[in-house]
């Protein structure tokens, strides 16, 4: 292995503390990390662990090579696992592991992902555009910003970026493809900047909702979570906790959306005089209100600022 790999592949685990309380580890118990990434949640989770065992899951090849190294001091304890935590429950299945004590979801972008220039996430970069997490997927972002209609485009940077401009942004892009292909992340963020008035940019990049829809759009990331969610809850065993970080509303809205159907008694349209649906709640809420970054880790760790935690138990 590459000793770059295992250098770069960084990560400043969001809310560290908080998701170690969230989970109330039992040493004795098996955890899932959903999202390995650099392994920062997943160190501090193993040395919590005695008897018990961690399943870590990640569908990106360069996290798994350099975490794994990372975390070689945990000998079994870890088990790795190259795949989306959408298909955990198939994946432990193969495994053995019926029920878990825990998960650990970070929705999040690794800093390695946004850091690295060729992998071509980041608008602060100049680099071919892909955004794949899982490298070998078919599907990059060069494909959706040369390849989709304009229809499409516009539907992915409204739902999935909530960009205001969506429509002045394709039409630019249109323009730009009519002549040669989008080929670079640059190219791509001086179309933007073409498309909304320099008064109106305010802080930041005004690509950064672009860039989410369009990664959003690759790696489909929204496209099932609610089912995937619905699968962990039923993993858990009695006592086990289900803990989410999300990063932009539209996930923190599917979260919220399951957590609060799993935790009600009755789903039943209101209007109704009775209860029809013998709908049975199976968690209870651990947090009532998502948590966020503290003053000081926001101080350490900027891109905690959108973070949100929520934390369920199964009942």
């Amino acid at each position: 292995m590459e000793e770059t790999l295992v250098n770069n592949f960084c990560h400043t685990p969001v809310m560290l503390n908080e998701c170690l309380e969230g989970l109330n580890i039992n040493p004795n118990g098996i955890y899932v990390d959903g999202t390995l990434g650099g392994g920062g949640h997943s160190k501090e989770i193993l040395k919590a662990l005695a008897g018990g065992k961690l399943i870590a899951f990640d569908k990106d090849i360069d996290a798994l090579s350099s975490t794994k190294e990372k975390l070689k001091e945990f000998g079994d304890k870890v088990i790795f696992v190259q795949s989306d935590f959408k298909d955990m429950k198939d994946r432990l299945n193969e495994l053995g592991i019926q029920q878990v004590d825990g998960i650990l979801l970070d929705l999040g972008v690794s800093s390695y992902q946004l850091d690295t220039p060729e992998r071509g996430f980041s608008y602060r970069f100049d680099a071919r555009l892909d955004m794949r997490m899982d490298k070998s997927a078919a599907l990059s972002a060069y494909e959706v910003v040369n390849d989709y209609s304009s229809e499409e485009l516009i539907r992915i940077l409204y739902n999935y970026g909530e960009e205001s401009f969506a429509k002045s942004i394709v039409g630019k892009i249109m323009e730009f493809r009519r002549v040669k292909p989008i080929e670079t992340t640059g190219e791509l963020v001086s179309i933007v900047e073409s498309a909304i008035p320099r008064k109106l940019w305010g802080k930041g990049s005004v690509a950064k909702k672009t860039f989410q829809a369009i990664r959003i759009e690759v790696n489909g990331e929204l496209d099932g979570l609610d089912e995937a969610i619905n699968e962990m809850v039923d993993i858990l065993s009695v006592g086990g906790r289900l803990a989410i970080i999300t990063f932009h509303s539209l996930e923190d809205r599917i979260v919220k959306q399951v957590f609060k159907l799993r935790a009600s008694d009755c789903i039943c349209d209101k209007s109704l005089p009775f209860c029809v649906c013998n709908h049975k709640k199976d968690v209870i809420m651990i947090t009532k209100k998502p948590i966020t970054a503290t003053k000081q880790e926001l101080q350490n760790n900027s891109r905690s600022s959108s973070a949100k935690l929520r934390v369920i138990e199964k009942i």
